[in-house]
């Protein structure tokens, strides 16, 4: 026993350091997020296309770590074979991974309609975007620092605080309904503001998810209230919208 001691005890260091790899490889990810998010709400409000460009550009080293963590997740599950709580934490890390890199696709779609919108006049809703931007921000921050400390309580308080950025995207959805009816000549920068504002909203559903992962991972059970949601924009759609 005591021969195999050693053997056994750095298989577990080796994964043990091959998992806190994996944690750290999505930390970059969303640290990359969320500096892409910076700078496409900066592009916005300076109107900069050329920084907008670069944002849009800057999506591939997030693709890269997501395809770096699915090649890691593959090599665990298959040398590994882990069971439990370790199985959880792999897949959980491969999901994480995934909504880190929609939400960096959704930064550099607000970076996109930025570089159309500045071929229009200066819109003055075009203000509330960061509002909305740091609302969406504050969330990711939160669940990630939730997954490295594998804190469920801190998951599931910015799993709850989303229904805050819905509401939002609700006011400026009507706000921008009620610009765009008042003058047909606002119609199209408003349109590509409702866009980007629909990205940020869609940027909190992804931390949701991943907050509902930490939760998992942690608990080994899925939160058991149903997540209230402040976005009611479908009921100001056509009833035969595809939406």
């Amino acid at each position: 026993m005591n021969a195999n001691a050693p053997t056994s005890e750095h298989i577990v260091k080796s994964y043990d350091e091959e998992l806190n790899r994996l944690t750290g490889e999505i930390q970059r990810m969303g640290e990359i997020a969320l500096a892409q998010l910076d700078a496409a709400i900066d592009a916005v409000l300076e109107r900069d296309s050329d920084s907008a460009r670069k944002v849009v550009q800057s999506d591939a080293a997030i693709d890269t770590l997501e395809h770096d963590v699915s090649h890691d997740v593959v090599r665990l599950l298959a040398l590994r074979q882990p069971m439990a709580r370790d199985l959880r934490e792999i897949l959980a890390a491969l999901r994480i991974a995934a909504d880190i890199e929609r939400i960096g696709d959704y930064a550099a779609n607000v970076a996109k309609r930025s570089i159309v919108l500045n071929q229009s006049a200066p819109v003055q809703l075009a203000y509330a975007l960061p509002r909305l931007a740091r609302l969406a921000e504050n969330l990711v921050r939160e669940v990630l620092a939730a997954y490295r400390d594998n804190d469920a309580d801190r998951a599931l308080d910015a799993w709850t605080r989303d229904e805050e950025l819905d509401e939002q995207y609700t006011g400026l959805f009507r706000e921008l309904l009620t610009y765009m009816m008042e003058d047909p000549r606002n119609i199209t920068p408003c349109t590509h503001l409702l866009f980007m504002a629909k990205n940020l909203e869609r940027i909190g559903d992804h931390a949701t998810n991943i907050a509902e992962n930490v939760y998992f991972l942690v608990h080994g059970a899925h939160i058991a209230q149903v997540r209230r949601k402040g976005d009611t924009t479908s009921s100001l759609l056509p009833v035969d919208d595809p939406r």
